[in-house]
């Protein structure tokens, strides 16, 4: 305890990193804010319908990216999966189409249009997604919960809800910039950690109940909930260390010996990435179809709504192994990491400089990413047979996923972003150590 106080208190000392905690606060004040705020023309009071049909399954997940604003009929309903979207677009096309590889190589000014691009995509996904959004709300809310009704209310409600977006965009671009870092992930956090407290209460009451099977069946889920957790962060902290030998040096007549370091490659490099990812792919039959309950769809839509069904676990998976590798070619790159350490006068001990080294660390990649990717698949299916389980189906939710893996990862590397400026002003860092092992301390060990 005295430990996080001198921490919190050295935190305070740090103007820049207090005013980014602040900064960081408050915008998601603004954001928790705005997903309470009804879209205009809709009656608050009769919104129970649509808050049950987010209550589990595929919409429930829905609702939870977005923070409850889906179920809330708010003016950030669509969240920032429409952006999320955009980006595996973008990012896709970066592997197959030139002009996206060339805005890739040039640096800053490439990202800024690559940026660019990425938000006229999220503008267009966004006027394709509101219309469905509102025809799903049409579906479920009674006529009187219409204020406003006619064209105006559908141009209007539009509008609002693609704004909203931007503006959720924005807000995590700020966060990016001028608060702790990993603005777009954050907000998501933000908005899983919002239903936890609901969750865990849901989860309690119907366990103490006489067919619930108790306070014991109730410890036993958070038995084997932290299990899950320590498993999901040792799968994000895993690290495999390729040694490096420095080249003897000769400075006038003495002679140096090499000196070895390490490049520590991650087991899963890419992070939350690929769930995120993998997820925005799995919303997609059910915003196809006008976000109808899976109730009453039938043959494909339906067998990918359903959230504890076999084929839609089986594509969740595969999909999140397939992203896994694509997401760690673009964050790792064998031949950047080769020539660098060809650079520094660095070799690994035993291979070749130049394309000896560069087969080397992509094999190397090849065969920690596999059982990487098998256990992120394993993990993001895990709520599913929670769920079969007899567990909550929000409570679930927290068993693993997408919902587990982003508060692990983001958490972690929040902290490590803090570190980083605490050690940078020679205070201790958040543990005795000194280290977090974030996710992104990777591709170099030089």
């Amino acid at each position: 305890m005295k430990k996080i106080i001198e921490t919190i208190q050295n935190i305070w000392k740090i103007e820049d990193l207090r005013n980014r905690i602040l900064t960081t606060i408050v915008l998601l004040l603004v954001y928790r804010l705005g997903t309470r705020v009804v879209l205009p023309g809709i009656d608050p009071s009769q919104l129970g319908a649509l808050r049950q049909q987010t209550a589990g399954g595929v919409m429930g997940l829905l609702d939870m990216f977005s923070g409850g604003a889906f179920s809330n009929a708010s003016i950030f309903a669509l969240g920032i999966m429409p952006y999320i979207s955009a980006s595996i677009v973008i990012q896709l096309l970066g592997m197959a189409v030139p002009y996206f590889q060339r805005l890739q190589r040039e640096g800053e000014s490439g990202r800024r249009k690559i940026n660019q691009i990425t938000r006229y995509l999220t503008l267009i996904i966004l006027f394709l997604q509101a219309p469905g959004y509102l025809a799903n709300l049409h579906h479920q809310l009674p006529q009187s919960a219409f204020i406003i009704q006619g064209t105006f209310f559908t141009v209007s409600s539009i509008i609002i809800l693609a704004t909203g977006t931007m503006f959720v965009m924005w807000l995590g671009e700020k966060i990016t910039d001028k608060g702790v870092g990993n603005g777009i992930s954050i907000i998501i956090m933000i908005g899983i950690i919002a239903r936890l407290p609901f969750a865990f209460v849901a989860e309690f009451f119907s366990r103490v109940e006489e067919a619930g099977g108790g306070l014991v069946m109730f410890l036993v889920e958070i038995i084997v909930l932290a299990l899950v957790v320590l498993f999901t962060i040792l799968l994000v902290q895993g690290t495999r260390k390729i040694p490096v030998q420095y080249a003897k040096r000769i400075v006038g007549n003495k002679q140096y010996g090499g000196v070895r370091q390490y490049i520590p490659l991650k087991v899963n490099a890419a992070g939350v990435m690929p769930i995120i990812f993998a997820q925005a792919i799995m919303f997609v039959p059910v915003v196809a179809v006008g976000f109808a309950s899976s109730d009453s769809l039938s043959g494909f839509a339906a067998a990918f709504s359903n959230y504890t069904g076999f084929w839609y676990n089986f594509t969740f998976a595969v999909l999140v192994i397939l992203f896994t590798y694509f997401y760690t070619a673009i964050t790792i790159n064998p031949t950047q990491m080769a020539e660098d350490m060809k650079k520094n006068g660095g070799f690994i001990p035993g291979i070749k400089p130049g394309r000896k080294t560069i087969d080397f660390l992509d094999n190397i990649m090849s065969k920690i990413t596999l059982p990487g990717s098998f256990f992120l698949a394993l993990v993001a299916i895990l709520p599913a047979f929670a769920m079969i389980g007899g567990v909550n189906n929000q409570f679930a939710h927290f068993y693993g996923g997408t919902s587990l893996l982003i508060l692990v990862g983001v958490v972690l590397d929040t902290l490590q972003q803090i570190e980083s400026h605490l050690l940078m002003r020679h205070y201790d860092g958040l543990m005795k150590s000194g280290r977090i092992s974030g996710r992104n301390k990777a591709s170099s060990g030089m």
